[in-house]
């Protein structure tokens, strides 16, 4: 068994913001409502969210021995998630500007592992970052991160929902765990399902990705809805710009996450005339490779 305050410490160490423990127990609720999701089509081209139903919301299923997960959360939060200026038409999501995360969240749960093993020798685990057929939102919710907000993403209380998140499976028991938050939540606010061009938020909390700017501007196309990019390239931040939780929260306090260059000093015509070289140079460590640059210059054209 390992100490509840001795993961809480060595995340906050290795440089998390938000860290909670829960039992690795099949969510039986949230696969319900995911499955009703997919049978709803909204899942569009995402193909592979129909893959590994069973070990997407049991992590026992999808680690042997894991007894325990651990969820933490990192802020990314910086000046351009507070918004572009009017009429801007090279916007890019704010969590993109900074050194990819997968790569970045994995060698802080390595380190945080390290430091847990130190006290727990024998303990086996597993490290996950948006890599794995996990349910990160429902385990982080389960653990106490926050709730599922309005337009489908966790928030947090102090951080809001421009946080990124990670887990590891371990073979541990814990001595104290974390049960989900009681009084906190987005009430009345609609302002996110509000602010979307195309009305891809239900109220039903959930995120039709035909009509998501966001998956319409990295994922595979082939969807043939109309969608409005609204000067979005790669990713989208409408619809937590305007959280009240984000408009508080503090700008990122870990340095892994500072933007790595200036999207407002790029234009249309800039992005236009780029060559690959000039492209792996400004993003080839951040998440943008994976639209690639002829994406993106489809993505500017479109609405030009």
């Amino acid at each position: 068994m390992i100490s509840r305050n001795v993961i809480i410490n060595a995340a906050r160490e290795v440089g998390f913001d938000l860290v909670g423990v829960t039992m690795a127990t099949p969510l039986v609720e949230e696969r319900k409502l995911f499955n009703e999701w997919l049978l709803s089509g909204n899942h569009s081209t995402l193909e592979y969210l129909e893959r590994n139903g069973d070990k997407r919301f049991d992590a026992g299923a999808l680690v042997e021995g894991c007894r325990s997960v651990i969820v933490c959360a990192v802020s990314y939060l910086s000046e351009y998630s507070r918004g572009y200026a009017e009429g801007c038409d090279t916007k890019i999501a704010s969590y993109a500007l900074a050194r990819d995360y997968h790569h970045t969240i994995k060698q802080m749960l390595f380190e945080l592992a390290a430091r847990l093993k130190a006290h727990s020798p024998d303990m086996q685990y597993r490290a996950f970052t948006d890599s794995a057929p996990i349910s990160e939102k429902s385990y982080a919710i389960r653990a106490g991160l926050g709730w599922r907000g309005r337009n489908s993403l966790l928030v947090t209380p102090d951080y809001g929902s421009m946080v990124l998140l990670g887990e590891l499976l371990i073979s541990e028991d814990v001595d104290v765990y974390d049960t989900p938050m009681e009084g906190v939540g987005c009430g009345e606010c609609r302002r996110c399902v509000e602010a979307c061009p195309n009305g891809a938020i239900s109220e039903f909390r959930y995120v039709d990705t035909r009509r998501c700017i966001s998956c319409r501007t990295i994922e595979r196309e082939g969807c043939e809805c109309a969608v409005e990019l609204d000067g979005w390239i790669f990713g989208c931040d409408a619809c937590q710009t305007v959280c009240p939780y984000n408009m508080r929260a503090p700008l990122h306090r870990n340095r892994a996450f500072d933007p790595l260059f200036d999207p407002t000093a790029l234009d249309a015509d800039a992005w236009l005339a780029m060559s690959d070289e000039a492209f792996a140079t400004l993003a080839s460590s951040t998440p943008i490779p994976r639209a690639g640059l002829e994406r993106i210059k489809r993505n500017i054209t479109r609405r030009k």
